[in-house]
Formats: C-alpha cells, sequence, structure tokens
C-alpha cells in the first residue's frame, strides 16, 4: 500500500459516524474506494474523508474513472498522483472544493 494513510473499514465508518454494514455500502456504491493489503484487511484512504463526511465530488470522481474503466488500485493511484496542471494530486484538489477540475480531467481520461 501507498505511503498515505489508510483506515480499516472500522476506522472508516467510526470517522463517518456510520456503523461496518454502511461502510460496505458505500465501498459497493462506489462512494469510496477500499484496496486490499497483503494482510488481507480493506482500507479507505484517510483523505477521502474530511469533517466526518466523505470528500465532496470524490464518489462522482470514482464513477467517472470506473466509467474509463479504471480498476479500484489504479483509481486511488490516480487521485494520489500529483498533476503540475491542478497543482497537486486530484484529492488534494477535492479536499479544496475544487471538484469541477478534478472532474473535468478525469472525463478526458476517456478520449
Amino acid at each position: 500500500m501507498s505511503d498515505f494513510e489508510w483506515l480499516p473499514l472500522p476506522d472508516a465508518a467510526t470517522a463517518l459516524g456510520i456503523d461496518i454494514l454502511k461502510i460496505r455500502q458505500y465501498v459497493r456504491d462506489g462512494q469510496l474506494l477500499a484496496i486490499r493489503g497483503e494482510d488481507g484487511v480493506a482500507r479507505v484512504p484517510a483523505d477521502f474523508i474530511a469533517d466526518g463526511r466523505v470528500v465532496k465530488h470524490l464518489p462522482g470522481v470514482i464513477t467517472l474513472l470506473r466509467d474509463n474503466r479504471f480498476t479500484d488500485d489504479e483509481a486511488v493511484q490516480w487521485l494520489f498522483t500529483p498533476d503540475d496542471t491542478l497543482p497537486g494530486p486530484p484529492i488534494q484538489a477535492l479536499r479544496e472544493n475544487r471538484g469541477t477540475e478534478v472532474k473535468r480531467r478525469a472525463q478526458a481520461l476517456g478520449w
């Protein structure tokens, strides 16, 4: 797993103020991405959660990336890869409420 902070699903559920069944539903519905580590534990990047909520526009960006045939691992990598034109990684732009710019770039990946 990458260098950024990961939250096991129970911890992510606590951060969102929901139960574990609901967090699993979020993952199934594409509101969040969870990656299984070598230990088999599913984790969510901590930066996907801010102020007790899923970062604004993240579910829409996840949908766009999946529509462009990104795997969940590839989507997480894309979200955390610095982009000089934003500047910074797409997840940082989402956390700074610059979702329109990120969505535009995610849409362009399919061209």
